[in-house]
């Protein structure tokens, strides 16, 4: 009896996969927890597992191909049932000279998915791959390896244009008659053959990652009124704070970032301000106030951007949530997050600081109800004291910004969160108590 395997329930919000390669063919044996495909969606690239064992009599879907949650993958025969086999057309004498590949260059390489997506990202054809890793698998550094071979190999030289010369009239014939404003015009006595036109553009299709994240904001974009809020934030007291923890680690990689101060202070804000870490159910009309404080940390990576989630952020130091942040980042850009990473956050904190940028306006990850956005800090001056007498100071300035829905909160709301945040962090001690 023939089973049909359909694309599962992946998670949370994902309603469709990309399928990125498939790793069987009709007439397989496969086993229950055996690799079928690899799909990535918005969040991950995952393996998707056989729930059977049996032989594989049909693969439904091809490398490239969308499909959605309950679309039929693979159909799966019981083992010891019999596979009919389709009556195969008589072969013309051109199909019987033509050598068939060898039975093994069809079956799958052994790699993980973030291998495979280096190897399609570096152009590198992974059967063509001498491996390194046990039991004959590909690892990432034989592909960049294969890579680098690849270019210092010797290319050839391009084709030199094929030039047909072709004769201006036939012999005999007659000249024209009239003056040369009068004759028709004549063809070049010489054509280039081979060289192509020169495109005017390149297309590039919108698939995986960039095609979800461009119908997500969208959809934010049309269904949510935004509303943001700009601030300065003097950190310099913070900065001093943050540059004598890191001096007391004598490794660099564990030094701590902003990033973690902004999401303990985020965090510290929300619980005074329970209506940012919320959601609206616009079906029954209702706010859904988040008693968790998942915060989700918009990280750039090569597939796109991706928002991995400190879960349980009220419960972790910052030095907790800086070594969480540095694994979860690691696993971005290594292509290798799970849907787990990157499901269940209450509210998303995007710190472009490194890039750079005096302000920007971030949409929110809706059905979150809000956003934070830091800029780069920047030693700026600053007037202190009243307008008959006052001084000018140097300080470290971050530029900050809140963006919200403002069917769940009003401006006045945004106003007097980042007030609160921006006391936090002007105050270290005051964030200190805060935790």
């Amino acid at each position: 009896m023939e089973k049909v395997f359909r694309l599962p329930d992946l998670g949370e919000g994902i309603h469709e996969g990309e399928i990125v390669e498939v790793l069987v063919r009709s007439g397989d044996s496969v086993v229950e927890g055996q690799p079928l495909l690899i799909v990535e969606t918005d969040k991950a690239t995952v393996e998707i597992p056989s729930p059977f064992t049996g032989v594989v009599r049909t693969v439904h879907v091809e490398a490239g191909q969308v499909v959605h949650v309950g679309d039929p993958l693979v159909t799966v025969l019981e083992p010891g049932e019999k596979m009919e086999e389709p009556p195969r057309a008589p072969e013309s004498p051109a199909e019987t000279a033509v050598p068939q590949k060898p039975a093994m260059e069809a079956l799958p390489v052994p790699a993980s998915p973030a291998t495979r997506r280096l190897a399609r990202e570096l152009g590198v054809d992974l059967r063509r791959v001498r491996p390194s890793g046990p039991g004959g698998r590909v690892t990432a550094e034989d592909v960049r390896r294969a890579a680098e071979e690849a270019a210092k190999a010797p290319k050839r030289p391009p084709a030199i244009p094929e030039v047909v010369a072709f004769p201006s009239r036939e012999e005999g014939a007659e000249e024209p008659k009239g003056t040369p404003s009068e004759q028709e015009p004549v063809a070049p006595a010489v054509a280039v053959v081979g060289r192509p036109s020169r495109e005017a553009e390149d297309r590039v299709p919108l698939k995986s990652v960039r095609r979800v994240i461009a119908r997500r904001m969208a959809e934010t974009w049309a269904r949510v009124p935004h509303v943001s809020h700009h601030e300065g934030v003097d950190i310099s007291e913070l900065e001093r704070l943050r540059q004598e923890i890191n001096q007391e680690s004598t490794d660099p990689a564990r030094h701590l970032s902003l990033t973690p101060f902004l999401v303990k202070a985020a965090v510290a804000v929300l619980k005074e301000f329970p209506y940012f870490n919320a959601s609206l159910d616009e079906a029954r009309q209702e706010i859904v106030l988040k008693r968790d404080y998942h915060i989700g940390v918009a990280v750039d990576s090569p597939r796109g951007l991706v928002v991995p989630v400190l879960k349980e952020a009220d419960r972790k130091s910052i030095t907790e949530l800086a070594a969480e942040l540095r694994a979860l980042s690691q696993r971005a850009r290594s292509g290798e997050l799970t849907p787990e990473d990157v499901s269940g956050g209450t509210f998303t904190l995007t710190n472009i600081g490194a890039l750079g940028g005096r302000g920007f306006t971030p949409l929110i990850n809706y059905p979150q109800v809000a956003i934070l956005g830091a800029g780069r800090a920047r030693l700026e001056p600053v007037v202190v004291g009243t307008l008959e007498e006052h001084t000018v100071t140097v300080r470290l300035m971050l530029p900050v910004v809140l963006a919200f829905d403002h069917r769940v909160v009003d401006g006045a709301d945004g106003a007097r969160f980042v007030n609160r945040l921006k006391a936090l962090l002007e105050d270290p001690k005051r964030l200190l108590v805060s935790l």
